[in-house]
């Protein structure tokens, strides 16, 4: 049986949802309050402020994810094979937590100064993850040889466009629109004699 959510949970799930439909500054904590069903009041004696909120949201998001990637880019399989994981299990939550994800990819530069930078530490040491696998592709053969660091973020912005356009009544499921991303990106990354991708580093490294 799954438990009830708690009146916090319940602020950061209605706060992630109105963020995104709204943005941050769009959003006011009163109105907050009113879609959770608690006083103003009530609300500032679990956040603090509008900033402290969607800090947390954006922190939990990225700290549920990292440890997941994290295992698999330290494991022993094949880069390819921890390239497909990686991009799997990254294309599947940002389907799973929409709202959440949304904030992080386009809420956080609302941050101020002392919550922005742990945002943009913990973004940094995430996609780290990703380029150490890409990294190690290149090292051993299997990917392109190209920038890691643009290669990533490539990635990453093919997989976060989910959460705009994705449905849970879409003819799709997650886990069918996860698999197909993982299988594109790796075959994709995979090194093939004189495919167009080598070609073009080729031509703009000469």
């Amino acid at each position: 049986m799954t438990a009830e959510p708690t009146t916090r949970e319940r602020i950061r799930q209605k706060a992630a949802a109105l963020f995104r439909e709204k943005g941050f500054n769009g959003t006011s904590m009163a109105e907050l309050a009113s879609e959770v069903g608690i006083t103003k009041s009530s609300l500032y004696h679990h956040f603090p402020s509008k900033q402290a909120l969607l800090s947390e949201i954006i922190e939990l998001t990225v700290n549920r994810v990292t440890p997941l990637v994290h295992d698999v880019a330290h494991s022993n399989l094949p880069a390819r094979e921890r390239l497909r994981q990686a991009v799997y299990i990254h294309t599947f939550e940002a389907m799973r937590d929409r709202d959440a994800v949304a904030c992080f990819m386009e809420e956080g530069r609302s941050l101020a100064p002392d919550f922005m930078a742990a945002h943009i530490r913990n973004r940094d040491r995430y996609e780290l993850l990703f380029r150490q696998i890409y990294e190690d592709g290149v090292g051993q053969g299997v990917f392109v040889d190209q920038d890691p660091g643009l290669a990533v973020k490539a990635i990453l912005g093919m997989c976060n466009s989910v959460v705009r356009w994705y449905r849970p009544d879409g003819s799709r499921s997650a886990d069918e629109i996860a698999t197909e991303f993982a299988r594109f990106t790796a075959r994709g990354a995979a090194k093939h004699e004189d495919s167009p991708a080598e070609e073009m580093v080729r031509e703009r490294s000469a």
